[in-house]
Order: C-alpha cells, then sequence, then structure tokens
C-alpha cells in the first residue's frame, strides 16, 4: 500500500502585494510541490513589525514573512538561516549586490532572501529643466550650479524651486539623503561626528538658508513629492515608488529618473528594499525556505514584475545581478538598478513604520537638521545625535558593529 505524503500548509505574510499579483507564482510553486499549499496575506505596514514579533512569539506567526533589509538586528531572534542546501552565503553573494551580502549574510548563514532592490533616485521636471536651459546633474557641483536657474523668487518668496532639500517637514525620505550625503563625504554612521559628517549636514541646509546663493526650499513649501506632481519643485529623491504617487496625482507631468548625484571620484548610493525571511518557529522550515528561494529566482522575479506591471507602471526592481541588463535602460527604475552595485545601507530609512532602529535613528538625525536651522553648531548639534545613536544601537545589540563608509 503507497501512502500518500502529507500536504503542509506554509504561511506567508506580505506587505506590499495583493494575493492576485502573487497568486499564479504561488500557484506554480504548489503545482511543482504537490505536497505544500501556501496561505498568503498581505499585511498593513503600521505596527507590522510589533504584530510580526508578537504573533512569532506565541507561536502564532507565519512562516516566511517579509522584512526590511535594516530590521535583521531587531529580528535576530525571529529569523531563522538557511540550510545550506537551500542557498550558501557564497551563492548568494554571488546572486546578489553587495549591500544585500552585507545586510543578510552572518558568518556562513544567509537570513533572508531579496525578490527586489530600491533605493533613491533623482527625479527632475522634464519641462522646467528646458525652460530653464539645463541639463540633469551628474555631481552636486552640477546641483549647485544649476539651482539658481531652476529657482523662481519673488524678491523672498519662493515660487518655484529647483530641489526639495534642507528641512526636515517637508522633505520626504531626507533621513535617507542626509545619511547618503555623509556616507559619501566619509563619514562613519554609527557615530556621525567629525568634519565629514558636519560637512555633509551644512551642505544639506545650504538649500533652506535664505542667505545662501542656492537658497531654493523651505517649511513653508509643499511636501516634496506633491509639489514636485504639481510642477512647484523641479528636482526630488526618492525611492522608485514615488513614481506612483506623482502619476496618480499628475498623470502627464513629464519626468524622468536618474543615479543621484556624487562627489568626484566617489561613487556611494542608498539601499533600501524588502526581503522575504523564515521564522525560527516555523514548524517546516526547509520547506519554508524552499519557498524563499523559489520567490528569489530568475523565472519567478521576471514573472512576478510581469504580473504587477499589469496593475501599475512597473514591478518591483530586481535584486539578481544577473538580470541587470533587462531592466537598465527602463525609464523609471534603470537609474535604481545602474546605482545596486555601489548602494550602501544603514537604519536610517524613512517610511519603514517601524517604531524601532530607524524611526529612533531618524528622531536625532531630524533634531540635528532642526538645531542647525535654529542656529546651533553642527558639532554640537551632531555631538548629541552621535549619543542618541549609541544608545539605540547598543539597545540592539551593535555597538561593535561598523556602518558602511566610503573608505
Amino acid at each position: 500500500m503507497i501512502m500518500k505524503s502529507k500536504t503542509i500548509t506554509l504561511t506567508y505574510w506580505g506587505l506590499w502585494e495583493e494575493d492576485a499579483t502573487l497568486r499564479t507564482i504561488l500557484t506554480d510553486f504548489e503545482t511543482t510541490h504537490p505536497n505544500i499549499k501556501v496561505q498568503y496575506t498581505k499585511q498593513s505596514p503600521r505596527q507590522y513589525r510589533e504584530r510580526l514579533q508578537a504573533a512569532i512569539e506565541r507561536n502564532e506567526g507565519p512562516d516566511v514573512f517579509r522584512f526590511h533589509n535594516t530590521w535583521v538586528p531587531m529580528l535576530r531572534n525571529e529569523l531563522s538561516p538557511a540550510p545550506k542546501s537551500i542557498i550558501t552565503a557564497e551563492q548568494f553573494s554571488r546572486m546578489f549586490y553587495p549591500v544585500a551580502t552585507a545586510d543578510l549574510v552572518g558568518g556562513q548563514f544567509v537570513y533572508g532572501m531579496p525578490m527586489m532592490i530600491d533605493g533613491l533616485g533623482l527625479y527632475y521636471n522634464e519641462d522646467l529643466f528646458a525652460t530653464a536651459g539645463v541639463t540633469p546633474p551628474v555631481t552636486w557641483e552640477d546641483v549647485l550650479n544649476i539651482v539658481p536657474k531652476l529657482t523662481v523668487r519673488n524678491e523672498n518668496t519662493i515660487i518655484s524651486s529647483a530641489i526639495a532639500l534642507g528641512t526636515t517637514g517637508n522633505v520626504e525620505h531626507f533621513s535617507d539623503i542626509v545619511a547618503t550625503m555623509m556616507m559619501q563625504n566619509g563619514a562613519l554612521m554609527t557615530t556621525p561626528t567629525g568634519k565629514q559628517a558636519e560637512e555633509a549636514l551644512i551642505f544639506y541646509k545650504k538649500f533652506s538658508t535664505p542667505a545662501d546663493p542656492v537658497y531654493t526650499w523651505n517649511e513653508t513649501m509643499d511636501n516634496s513629492v506633491y509639489a514636485f506632481a504639481s510642477g512647484k519643485v523641479a528636482m526630488i529623491l526618492g525611492p522608485s515608488w514615488r513614481a506612483f504617487d506623482i502619476k496618480q496625482i499628475s498623470p502627464k507631468l513629464r519626468f524622468k529618473i536618474i543615479p543621484i548625484p556624487q562627489l568626484p571620484g566617489n561613487t556611494v548610493t542608498w539601499a533600501s528594499y524588502w526581503v522575504e525571511g523564515v521564522s525560527t518557529k516555523s514548524k517546516y522550515p526547509n520547506e519554508a525556505w524552499e519557498l524563499v528561494r523559489y520567490m528569489a529566482g530568475k523565472d519567478v522575479v521576471t514573472k512576478f514584475y510581469a504580473e504587477a506591471s499589469k496593475t501599475r507602471l512597473f514591478g518591483e526592481p530586481y535584486a539578481l545581478v544577473e538580470l541587470a541588463d533587462t531592466l537598465k535602460a527602463d525609464s523609471y527604475v534603470g537609474a535604481y538598478i545602474a546605482q545596486a552595485q555601489t548602494a550602501k545601507s544603514f537604519p536610517l530609512v524613512s517610511r519603514t513604520f517601524d517604531n524601532g532602529i530607524n524611526d529612533k535613528l531618524i528622531k536625532y538625525i531630524e533634531d540635528a537638521v532642526n538645531a542647525v536651522g535654529q542656529g546651533t553648531a553642527p558639532t554640537a548639534a551632531l555631538d548629541t545625535a552621535a549619543n542618541g545613536f549609541q544608545q539605540v544601537l547598543e539597545g540592539y545589540g551593535l555597538t561593535s558593529r561598523t556602518a558602511p563608509t566610503t573608505q
């Protein structure tokens, strides 16, 4: 008598994708793994990290779940390492960009696999650039040169801004931007003090300082994404998915996304992306990791991109190095793929809603930017931020970890 193998059900918590977008992919997996069913649930991003950890603690959590690349220190007790029969650290490093290895490989083990990569791109308004007769910037020096040509002022009132930089309340992703500027300038992010960090902070503030020649933005301006969609600012920095918001607000706006400006002789870009991982409490860790490995594969992510593109402008930019050439020319995501090789990460990522390492560190950077705007010396503002950073990082066991640097 032949015994039928037992059918198991894997629970999978996602964040951004509807079940319909993933269903054909999951059905394909179930077809090739007839003893496995996958139950997918799209979660709300609000308090997701706390709900996830609480559910796992109660043995009621998912087998597979999505998490942010910066969350590894917070999820150290919840992330199951991949069996080496599924993927080794060496295999992982060949498949994905260096930042993913830095974020997700510990020792000889892999703790998550990304289906996508994202970061910061420079959005620019084609019509405003054409009217001003300027070309898109490549370096920060280029930005300084074109800001006066793109800024329209009526005495002290800014009618149209060149770029949304310098404030915190109305510049979306300001913490990602400041962190990138600091890393481009060689600052050590775990202790953001000293000349390199101060120079970056001062540079960020230039654009909202009335006495500065490149004054082009202030706290009275609209939210930066809305201002860009409304044609009130010529450039913003943001992740790829901001294109969805902009197109929804202003479907006919002509804009392009290019790599972010750099300092001469030094290229550092930003990484912020979501990852699939397996719970330490999963009853079926091998099968769960089989699903994660399958989801991150070439055929699946390309099909996933195509499925997502049916209902929006584009899918999730590929995390796999071997697929880079297929998207590098794309007008929306090409810039993010082009930058992935030089991308670095640090937990100053906006809109992860983690109520944890990102949100806590962002508050210290926000206070530092605002303090300088109110006349505090950059050295003092960053000393306060660095003390706060130390407390937060110690709380997550990161005292000995060095952040990415440009050296």
